[in-house]
């Protein structure tokens, strides 16, 4: 049994969580009477909707196209977005760019791109038109409001952990379901993620708290949301029921897996199946496993970028973990750590997260995969990195000082002229 085997709720119940979710986010559309009541009637119809991507899904059920078609590109952007696709294997990979060249489309493009690229297509008799409506279903359901957790960052993840699927180590025993549930949760790993933190929606008693019993809230949301898009998209109908089943249930087994909270207890395992070499490729557990590794590794590889593109990621995370800072002061709640602006920088934040987190678990997996070239390459990053920060964290602190000393100065200046002395 794939952890998390868990029975899925009905429709019903899905429908009702996905109605509840984070009403925290915009007031004004709580507060919208019209809004409550075209709820009520979309619940007679049994689909599966969030909260954001209720609204795309009712304008186009009621015939209204949207302004803006997905591929509004001259030939120009067009080529530019095929060239770099040609070296989405490439660690230097710049997502950003990527995601200007296909017009916000970075997630879509590349999902469809990879799973042509690795055969899945074909291999499980997937209809590219509903697999590209899946894929729009989920890049729409990502915040694009959130500075971090957005479809962005999904696509980066998606691509680092398709340069991880073809290590040698791992690549030669992987089977195409390997490969598309390693794309599909990455893919999906944070969609429709709030841009607030566990512990936030546990202290504001958010109904998916209560939900899921304060376990794994947004990541069994993150879980739950995918499903139903899945199913609401019907990619996957025409395969057995057993194995839509076991595919909902290894996709939860590894999105719960990227929970940060998990993180020694994934770390713990990692470290013992290398010291006792127990890890047997073959079977699929072990591969099972290793997929949770490497989504878990995907997910928190910013810092393995270069520079140009971590500082980014960085600037943006700590942007997010500001905004719900600057949210709990606005309702008297307890500022959780690293989101005071005043008291938490980047540098500082940073610093902390590779020296915690990024650190241990990548060095684990340049042990796993045998110091190939891409783990050498991200562990050269990670420390170029770091010391960066480093500096930046020095000479904030030196400019403090600075600063400390300058205001001392003043202070004993003002008080020598109301002394009568020149100073």
């Amino acid at each position: 049994m794939w952890e998390g085997d868990a029975r899925l709720r009905s429709q019903t119940e899905v429908l009702s969580e996905r109605r509840g979710s984070y009403p925290f986010i915009d007031f004004r559309l709580l507060n919208n009477t019209v809004y409550s009541g075209e709820i009520g009637t979309k619940k007679k119809v049994k689909r599966l909707l969030s909260f954001q991507r209720y609204f795309h899904a009712s304008k186009q059920l009621r015939g209204i196209i949207p302004q803006a078609s997905l591929y509004l590109l001259d030939e120009d952007y067009l080529g530019q977005a095929r060239h770099m696709l040609s070296k989405v294997g490439m660690w230097d990979f710049d997502i950003f760019l990527f995601d200007r060249l296909t017009n916000g489309n970075s997630l879509v493009t590349l999902l469809c791109h990879l799973f042509n690229v690795h055969g899945l297509i074909h291999h499980f008799h997937l209809d590219m038109v509903t697999l590209h409506r899946f894929l729009v279903m989920v890049q729409e359901d990502y915040h694009s409001q959130n500075p971090y957790h957005n479809a962005v960052h999904a696509a980066d993840v998606t691509q680092a952990i398709h340069c991880y699927l073809k290590e040698p180590k791992l690549a030669s025993f992987l089977t195409p379901l390997d490969i598309m549930l390693g794309l599909l949760a990455a893919a999906a790993h944070d969609v429709d993620h709030p841009g607030v933190n566990q512990p936030f929606l546990i202290k504001t008693k958010h109904h998916l708290a209560s939900l899921y019993q304060n376990v794994s809230v947004l990541e069994n949301h993150h879980w739950r949301s995918t499903v139903g898009m899945l199913r609401e998209s019907r990619l996957l109908a025409h395969l057995p029921k057993e194995e839509r089943h076991d595919i909902e249930q290894q996709l939860g087994s590894l999105i719960l897996a990227t929970d940060i909270n998990r993180q020694n207890e994934f770390l713990t395992q990692l470290k013992s199946h290398l010291k006792n070499q127990d890890l047997n490729l073959e079977e699929a557990p072990d591969r099972h496993f290793m997929l949770q590794i490497a989504l878990k590794c995907a997910d928190i590889c910013n810092p393995c970028r270069l520079w140009e593109m971590s500082k980014q990621w960085s600037e943006r995370v700590c942007e997010e973990f500001y905004r719900q800072g600057d949210l709990e002061k606005k309702f008297d709640l307890e500022i959780s750590p690293l989101c005071n602006q005043q008291k938490d920088t980047i540098p500082s934040i940073q610093i902390g997260f590779m020296t915690y987190i990024v650190e241990p678990l990548f060095e684990e997996w340049a042990n796993f995969t045998g110091n190939t070239p891409l783990s050498e390459n991200m562990l050269n990053h990670l420390r170029r990195n770091k010391a960066k920060w480093r500096s930046l964290l020095h000479k904030q602190h030196s400019s403090s000082r600075s600063t400390d000393h300058s205001v001392q100065v003043t202070e004993n200046e003002e008080q020598t002229l109301n002394e009568g002395e020149t100073p």
